[in-house]
């Protein structure tokens, strides 16, 4: 019987261990502010690039000469539930003023400029857009979309922005400044906002990596049921298509290695499905490499760059910070090495950016930062 109670008891201790340290985790500082920036530059610079090029066909894409009418788009949005900001002017003048207000917030969505504000203006412009025209698009921006809807979520402007030089500036103005003395309620309810805005970022950047994982995994376990995947043809048939074929001697002449193809065929279902599980450990990096030239062959091959950026971009999250810090003394190296001597920052421990911790607990308490995002 007192074996029982001591088993008991050790797991009970256990489990609140267990619970304690994710709860620290969670609201303890915000992690992967990086990895949330590079998501914020990629993906607004992506879509970005992405409306420049179809401006000269935006009036036959989402305008008011498109194939697919304004009438057609609502009939669609009864039975879908979807809305755009595109419809409710069927004038040319106002359609014109949507699309330069889109270029508008997409740049200034990826500098990082009032970016709790531009993220949910940017996620508009990506609803709008796909909603008005979600047959005219090659399916890139659906993931797009997503991880627009999930970057609302997250602190993406804390890192390489406007908004975080800013910040540091009026930090160091206040730090020579007498500093005003707050009432008890103040700081609580300061505490309250900083511990809610980091749950929050940390559950978005959460979702962000469990939705990439579903991708690859539901993508690699679909692939093995087919016998054009399990016979090693699968990519044959691709290159051969009419419909994705940007360079069709290329696409010929990467054809004529059936071998080489069979092997990259079952090389990428491999990965995809053994994606998930390869996360916490070292591997990761060889299979995110892997899946980096897999993106790139297909927007090469297949001419499917949006897709295939939207998916390199996604990758970013499982790369920790301390793999972004490491940029820029990596760039500092390279521009010595070849004679270059750029101009050195002064930076007082990490004054370049706006510390991730509460200001009264100290960073060394924290618990480590999860790998992967």
């Amino acid at each position: 019987m007192d074996r029982e109670t001591s088993l008991v008891t050790t797991v009970h201790r256990w489990l609140l261990d267990r619970v304690g340290a994710l709860w620290a985790l969670l609201t303890a500082r915000p992690l992967s502010l990086y990895a949330a920036s590079v998501l914020r530059i990629g993906y607004g610079l992506l879509y970005l690039i992405f409306l420049i090029r179809e401006f000269p066909y935006r009036d036959e894409i989402w305008g008011p000469g498109s194939p697919w009418t304004p009438a057609l788009a609502s009939q669609l949005f009864d039975q879908t539930g979807w809305n755009s900001i595109l419809l409710i002017s069927e004038s040319r003048a106002y359609f014109e003023l949507c699309y330069v207000m889109a270029l508008v917030t997409a740049t200034l969505f990826t500098l990082g400029w009032r970016t709790r504000v531009m993220s949910v203006l940017f996620a508009v412009v990506v609803i709008s857009f796909h909603a008005r025209a979600i047959f005219m698009t090659d399916g890139g921006d659906n993931l797009v979309l997503l991880m627009v809807l999930y970057l609302v979520l997250t602190a993406c402007g804390r890192r390489w922005s406007l908004d975080a030089r800013r910040d540091r500036l009026r930090k160091a103005r206040a730090a020579q400044a007498p500093q005003p003395v707050k009432s008890l309620y103040a700081q609580q309810l300061e505490e309250a906002r900083v511990t809610l805005t980091t749950v929050v970022h940390n559950c978005g950047m959460f979702v962000i990596a469990a939705q990439v994982c579903f991708l690859y995994g539901s993508a690699g376990l679909y692939k093995v049921q087919g016998a054009t995947w399990g016979g090693g043809t699968a990519l044959h048939y691709a290159l051969n298509l009419e419909l994705f074929q940007p360079w069709p001697e290329l696409s010929q002449l990467v054809n004529e290695f059936p071998m080489v193809i069979a092997m990259v065929g079952y090389l990428t279902v491999l990965v995809q499905v053994a994606f998930p599980f390869v996360l916490f450990g070292r591997l990761k990096y060889p299979v995110l490499t892997v899946l980096l030239g897999m993106h790139m062959g297909i927007a090469v091959l297949m001419g499917l760059p949006l897709f295939s950026g939207a998916m390199i971009i996604a990758d970013a999250v499982f790369l920790p910070d301390r793999f972004y810090t490491f940029l820029p003394l990596l760039w500092r190296r390279a521009a010595q090495h070849i004679g270059m001597r750029p101009e050195r920052r002064q930076t007082a421990g990490s004054g370049s950016v706006p510390a991730q911790a509460r200001p009264e607990v100290p960073a060394s308490d924290h618990p480590r930062a999860v790998r992967g995002g």
